[in-house]
């Protein structure tokens, strides 16, 4: 099943205990200062849900001394299966901005920005506009029972298009909300378009110099939106926002069966995955000799990560050795 959660319950008992907190002591009590959380004057403090916009804000307002930034997921949780804490809550009520991806998996948002009367949100689904592709089951992956309407894909940050896209987005916001910096934002974000730009371009090379354009994921598969900037065929066990961990025979003999056809000599993961399906699908084809390759999604970097030198474009250009690879075309 897909990874769904129970989220207007949840957020309708963490909202209930953070009315109960606020309204339970007296006006002007220590207990009213916290619910408020003002930042220190002159602080413009900014929350976001994801590794990728997080460390996009890290690049773009280096140097702001007075920019405080918060990565909300910092723990690993999958963006599939978050849920806030009351304090998450507190700490969106009371930030300046607010960036969130606005997928399926970020419904919690709606109630959570009910509290919260201070920060701007920005939604980067909404930001991408016409960019944004829905999910989908493509041939040969399994699909989940009692599916419903297609949803947007979320995982809009796999596209180096879609960061520049989305960076120079967010700079605008924020020269206008803290308009003291804007020269530092504009410059930081200038240099980072070019490096995001540049990575871009090693990847259309790398797709652009190979006979056989496709790769083949022994796993979930989220990289759609790279794959299709590149002009990549691709194949999967499951979309990317699935659950499922078990592949039917069925499944595993339909993906055997493309890498004998495509004479494929990669087989790729993702970062969480533990192998198993891969493992099996290289056993079920004819020469059982293919690599397994790992890809990461950016859905399980944490803050001690963040804090260790891992960043979006440190990620990206890994990310971009393995596709080379399971292109058949070797990195430098």
């Amino acid at each position: 099943m897909r990874l769904k959660r129970i989220k207007g319950l949840i957020l309708s008992v963490l909202g209930s205990a953070w009315v109960f907190a606020a309204c339970g002591q007296p006006d002007g009590s220590a207990g009213a200062a916290a619910a408020a959380a003002p930042a220190p004057d002159g602080e413009f403090s900014i929350v976001c849900t994801t590794f990728p916009q997080y460390d996009w804000l890290r690049e773009i307002t280096k140097g702001a001394d007075n920019v405080s930034l918060t990565f909300l997921l910092s723990s690993g949780v999958d963006l599939h299966s978050f849920q806030p804490t009351a304090d998450d809550i507190i700490k969106i009520s009371a930030c300046d901005m607010f960036v969130y991806v606005g997928g399926e998996s970020d419904e919690w948002v709606e109630d959570a920005l009910k509290t919260a009367s201070k920060p701007a949100a920005v939604n980067l689904i909404e930001m991408l506009g016409s960019a944004v592709k829905l999910e989908e089951a493509a041939e040969g992956m399994e699909t989940e029972e009692e599916e419903g309407e297609p949803e947007n894909d979320e995982h809009i940050w796999l596209s180096l298009k879609n960061a520049q896209t989305l960076c120079g987005g967010l700079s605008d916001i924020l020269c206008e909300k803290d308009p003291a910096n804007r020269g530092i934002y504009q410059k930081n974000t200038e240099s980072y378009l070019k490096e995001l730009a540049a990575l871009d371009g090693q990847y259309k090379e790398a797709a652009d110099n190979v006979a056989v354009k496709t790769v083949l994921f022994g796993d979930r598969f989220p990289f759609r939106y790279m794959m299709d900037d590149y002009g990549i065929e691709y194949y999967g066990a499951f979309a990317g926002c699935s659950a499922e961990t078990e592949a039917s025979f069925e499944t595993i003999a339909f993906l055997a069966k493309k890498i004998d056809e495509k004479g494929l000599s990669h087989v790729l993961i993702t970062e969480s995955s533990d192998g198993k399906i891969a493992k099996t699908v290289i056993e079920s084809t004819d020469s059982k000799n293919q690599d397994i390759l790992v890809m990461n999604s950016l859905q399980s970097a944490t803050g001690k990560d963040a804090e260790g030198g891992t960043t979006y474009l440190s990620v990206m250009k890994d990310n971009l050795k393995s596709f080379q690879a399971a292109l058949g075309k070797e990195g430098d």
